[in-house]
């Protein structure tokens, strides 16, 4: 069921929109060529514990889980792009990692990703990555009252292609609100003036990402991570929006922290 938020929800939903974002910018900040990713997890735990919030991730168990995920962020690196479960792994240099991460304050959830890369760069990451950020920042801006759903897929896929990536429909954005995956799905590739009429109220993480060279995913050993089926690098970038008679707000936005 599609729910439609209030004004004063949406004001509501505003201190877990800017936790998950201080959050992702301390950790995007401490993350560097030797960090483990269970140091990730427990920096971020320990942040949630400090707030007062509550973890998303640690006791959910979708279908397409093998377990409760049992830990509070995702860490997916290099060809792993989502659902990456922490595990004992020391980042080298060159390694694109993507974090995800999603809390509920005082019942209300926010989720949002980025991805980037520690040490130095290979030029082909940040073209991906900076696709999925253009995409993003493409699907906000056709976050708009009065058009559809698919004006938002659409606007994600046109960034894509453009650039020569496939896409992905298995996973997408999504609604969010008193839980973290509700209605409606948001795909990354559509039909413009297609699905769902974008009303006010109506808050959705839009989350592009993308895989270098192909667009199928394998699923890990650990049961969650989910990496792309030949080995090519992805990227991930998702933020919470909400639409209103006065245009989208990003709860996530981190550029008051002085960050993308």
């Amino acid at each position: 069921m599609i729910e439609l938020r209030t004004p004063a929800e949406i004001d509501a939903m505003r201190p877990a929109g800017r936790f998950v974002a201080e959050t992702l910018a301390a950790l995007r900040d401490d993350t560097k060529v030797g960090t483990n990713l269970l140091a990730i997890d427990r920096r971020a735990h320990e942040l949630i514990r400090r707030a007062g919030a509550e973890s998303c991730y640690i006791d959910y168990h979708p279908s397409f889980g093998a377990s409760p995920f049992g830990k509070v962020i995702c860490t997916s690196i290099n060809d792993a792009v989502l659902h990456g479960l922490p595990h004992d792994y020391a980042l080298r240099d060159g390694d694109l990692v993507s974090l995800d991460f999603a809390v509920a304050i005082d019942g209300w959830v926010a989720d949002s990703a980025v991805s980037f890369v520690v040490g130095t760069p290979r030029d082909e990451d940040l073209a991906l990555i900076d696709t999925t950020e253009r995409a993003l920042a493409a699907a906000i801006d056709a976050a708009v009252v009065g058009q559809k759903i698919g004006d938002i897929s659409s606007a994600i896929a046109s960034v894509a292609h453009a650039d020569g990536y496939s896409i992905n429909t298995d996973f997408g954005g999504h609604g969010v609100g008193r839980v973290m995956h509700g209605d409606p799905h948001v795909p990354n590739d559509g039909k413009a003036g297609r699905g769902y009429p974008l009303r006010e109220g109506l808050v959705v993480a839009l989350e592009p990402w993308f895989l270098a060279t192909t667009d199928k995913l394998v699923t890990d050993a650990d049961g969650w991570t989910l990496r792309s089926a030949d080995g090519s690098r992805g990227a991930h970038a998702e933020h919470t929006v909400a639409m209103t008679a006065e245009g989208p707000i990003v709860l996530t936005d981190r550029s008051f922290l002085g960050v993308d």
